[in-house]
């Protein structure tokens, strides 16, 4: 046995077998300081995913005013911890969420969108079999740059479910009308899109422009746009569609460039937003207004923020 392998085994007995550190060493046949750094290597390879179950009631207050505020099936709010990025913190907390979620589902298409929230979900989702689950993009995820995206986490998520994945080969947004007209006139992506929509759930982020938004630093949005996108007071994007604080579209011809499924396209399904980070409270409401999203996990530094604008 490899050392790799020793050390999930060790993993094993320790978190899902319930042992302690002596009887997990004395299983193995090893020392019990041999035992200590095997489950710190599998801790250090990304093999061990906890889940926590407890909530604090802090954010329970927090999740009982935005899911009636804004009627919501559900809202976790993930708790600040100092030292912790919040995109860890939200992860965690949609991880957890999702997989019960998978678990409980069967035969199901997901819809998938992009950035940093849904990414760091996929980090803590741990590797398990779904029961013919399917994963496919929302909207496109090729770059100006042609640069890997890494913030794409639709195969990751196939991987870790061992299920199908369905990528939608377009960038994010088109550079003008007639490179989208081009493009949405390929066969291949008109017949994703079509999948796309009968999708039964939808996992999908939010951007802020007041944060570092996902779609700018990766170069998905054209610099010239985004700049527009502010000039008229945009507080952020939602699946390509910038919006105003009431919730309503930007009206402007770049506000129409994006290649993908639209808000609307996934209006009376199941919608989970996944929002990490800070700063993203103003555009959380305006999305919220939409009355699209079923359901909420959102960071406590944005979740106060929601409450103070509610």
């Amino acid at each position: 046995m490899n050392q790799l392998d020793l050390a999930t085994k060790a993993a094993w007995l320790a978190y899902i077998g319930g042992y302690t550190q002596s009887e997990v060493a004395q299983k193995l046949n090893i020392s019990s300081v041999k035992a200590h750094r095997l489950i710190a290597q599998a801790h250090a390879n990304n093999i061990v995913k906890i889940f926590v179950e407890g909530e604090i009631i802090e954010c329970v207050e927090l999740e009982e005013k935005i899911s009636k505020q804004f009627n919501l099936d559900s809202c976790i709010v993930a708790p600040t911890i100092e030292g912790v990025d919040s995109f860890k913190s939200v992860g965690a907390a949609g991880a957890s969420f999702l997989y019960n979620l998978l678990k409980n589902n069967k035969n199901k298409m997901v819809g998938v969108g992009k950035g940093r929230s849904l990414s760091a979900v996929v980090e803590n989702l741990p590797h398990f079999q779904t029961e013919k689950i399917k994963f496919v993009s929302v909207s496109g995820g090729l770059t100006r740059r042609f640069s890997t995206n890494p913030y794409d986490v639709i195969h990751r998520l196939a991987e870790r479910t061992n299920s199908e994945a369905f990528f939608l080969p377009v960038p994010y947004m088109a550079k003008d009308e007639s490179e989208k007209q081009m493009l949405l006139e390929q066969n291949s992506v008109r017949q994703m899109l079509d999948f796309a929509k009968q999708a039964e759930i939808y996992l999908v982020g939010i951007g802020s422009i007041e944060s570092n938004a996902h779609v700018h630093e990766s170069g998905l949005v054209e610099e010239s746009i985004w700049n527009k996108m502010i000039e008229n007071h945009a507080v952020g994007d939602f699946m390509g569609q910038f919006l105003d604080t009431s919730g309503n579209e930007i009206k402007d011809s770049s506000n129409n460039l994006s290649l993908g499924l639209t808000s609307e396209d996934i209006r009376g399904k199941k919608v989970i937003a996944i929002v990490g980070g800070s700063q993203k409270g103003k555009v959380t409401q305006a999305i919220l207004q939409k009355n699209i999203i079923t359901d909420l996990i959102i960071s406590e530094e944005s979740a106060k923020e929601l409450i103070k604008l509610m």
